[in-house]
């Protein structure tokens, strides 16, 4: 992992209209991400995961985008439509999470990935085109490319479809990459396939990558560093062996104790649930800590009014005092000092 900042976001917000008023659904966020590095954004849908990453790559039509983000030192916000044009899908390029409507139904894989090369360079003659797109395909695993370049989306498996999303977005050797929940819809086997795929991109190219997700498994694997994301903020953010042996804020211990852990049956204990659901933008608590509700059992005076993200170690940063008050109910009798 570099040191070399590719990424550096500060005090972003993304506001939607809804009736007539704006609602923050990425509000207050600020990260950064190095040369060579993988940072997972991990929540619940509905936690604006998505919006953060379309605000990155300016792909958000109606909204209200305040704060900077600096690629580079330049500022996305800022950018001219032309600038963006030259810089989206050339210096920063996004894997979307549903390759069937990102890719167009009529024209042929070696059409689109063709496309992506040909609009950033205008000196490629159609053989150099051509070329390109077979090896391409070939890098991202694709079998018989000669075959594939002629085929439509619809021919192809969800697999081969992300594939061929891949090929397109690391067509220029972008260093920047955001995989928006790459593996969401595909099998285990193939879902494995993409990750390998990805962290030989990352390796190869040097790139920055920031990969979201909601599967703490793709995120113990992948991973470098994470940002755990709740109703728009970030709720904590720490190297990913951190995360996972010493997760302070509620929410993070509450996810990790959602999932199954399959190594040991024996110790496995019951799965927590958490309550309640991610608050609607339009409902969203303002002030104060937004994971108040889901965990009632806690004192109120255990939150604070402004929650801010702190530093509690070198390079660990949780939100909101609760954390030092949390415990789970089921465990009251062992955990509550």
């Amino acid at each position: 992992m570099s040191n070399e900042e590719l990424l550096k976001i500060k005090n972003l917000q993304t506001s939607f209209r809804i009736r007539d008023d704006y609602y923050a659904a990425v509000d207050n966020v600020s990260l950064n991400v190095r040369k060579n590095e993988v940072l997972a954004i991990v929540g619940e849908s509905g936690s604006g995961k998505s919006a953060l990453a379309f605000s990155i790559m300016r792909l958000h039509n109606r909204a209200k985008i305040e704060g900077e983000i600096l690629f580079k030192g330049e500022n996305v916000i800022d950018m001219s439509a032309s600038r963006l044009n030259e810089m989206r899908g050339k210096d920063m390029a996004m894997i979307f999470q549903d390759p069937l409507t990102a890719l167009n139904p009529l024209m042929t894989v070696g059409q689109q990935i063709g496309e992506a090369l040909f609009l950033h360079d205008r000196k490629l003659t159609k053989k150099d085109v051509q070329d390109r797109v077979i090896d391409l395909l070939d890098q991202v695993g694709i079998p018989r490319p000669n075959y594939v370049i002629d085929q439509y989306p619809h021919e192809l498996s969800g697999g081969m479809r992300q594939r061929v999303m891949i090929a397109i977005a690391i067509a220029n050797d972008p260093e920047l990459l955001i995989a928006d929940e790459p593996t969401t819809a595909l099998d285990v086997t193939i879902q494995a396939q993409i990750l390998d795929l990805i962290r030989d991109l990352k390796e190869k190219m040097d790139a920055g990558i920031i990969l979201i997700t909601h599967d703490l498994g793709v995120v113990a694997e992948m991973a470098d560093r994470v940002a755990v994301m709740y109703a728009g903020e970030i709720v904590e953010i720490t190297d990913v062996k951190t995360l996972f042996e010493n997760p302070k804020h509620p929410y993070t211990r509450s996810l990790l104790n959602s999932v199954p852990n399959s190594t040991d049956s024996k110790k496995q204990e019951k799965l927590h649930v958490i309550q309640g659901i991610v608050p609607s933008l339009a409902h969203l608590p303002r002030v104060g800590c937004r994971f108040k509700d889901r965990i009632p059992w806690i004192d109120d005076s255990a939150h604070e009014e402004h929650p801010e993200l702190r530093e509690i170690e070198p390079g660990h940063f949780v939100r909101c005092s609760c954390y030092q008050h949390f415990y789970f109910p089921d465990k009251e009798g062992v955990e509550k000092k």
